[in-house]
């Protein structure tokens, strides 16, 4: 199926830009996976943009992946709830000291609690250590309705948008085949 899709690619350019969310979650624990883990980094991908058409990664082999990750200027960071993953992030240090936030998401059962505006502040914050100067995104209208005002709301700005087709499947893959 052919579905037009905007994309919004966002940044900051100095940590005082950021609006951070302060609130308290009972029980949220945010963790760097440090131990190289395909499998995590594949199901955290699944999971959370099962919902959202994120297929570009679904046909990588195991090699790949682990090829991905593994390279130095790659954090993954996980957002546990009551011990059981909530969403995640990953960053990837790039040249000219900019820092992108490659993905981002939170899985079905855990939208709508406030974690996503906490993990996004922990996310540029981590972005801004790693001695970014320049820290950006891209989302699109394929993603959470959410998304986009998270970020407005966290101090990001759009600076390009684009519009064109894409050809997706009829519907969105789930966190796998059959589960929705």
């Amino acid at each position: 199926m052919r579905r037009q899709v905007t994309t919004y690619y966002l940044e900051m350019n100095d940590p005082s830009e950021l609006q951070p969310a302060r609130a308290v979650v009972a029980e949220l624990e945010l963790r760097q996976a440090r131990i190289l883990a395909p499998e995590l980094n594949r199901f955290l991908y699944t999971a959370v943009g099962g919902d959202w058409f994120w297929v570009d990664r679904l046909s990588w082999s195991y090699q790949h992946w682990f090829e991905h990750l593994n390279r130095p200027e790659l954090e993954t960071w996980v957002a546990y709830l009551s011990g059981t993953p909530a969403g995640y992030f990953e960053l990837e240090r790039q040249a000219r000291g900019a820092v992108e936030l490659a993905y981002f998401g939170l899985l079905p059962q855990f939208i709508g609690r406030g974690i996503g505006r906490l993990l996004l502040t922990h996310a540029v914050e981590r972005a801004w250590e790693l001695g970014a100067r320049r820290v950006w995104l891209h989302t699109c209208t394929l993603d959470s309705p959410a998304a986009l005002n998270n970020y407005r709301a966290r101090g990001f700005r759009v600076y390009r948008e684009e519009t064109e087709e894409k050809e997706l499947p009829d519907r969105s893959p789930g966190p796998w085949p059959g589960a929705r």
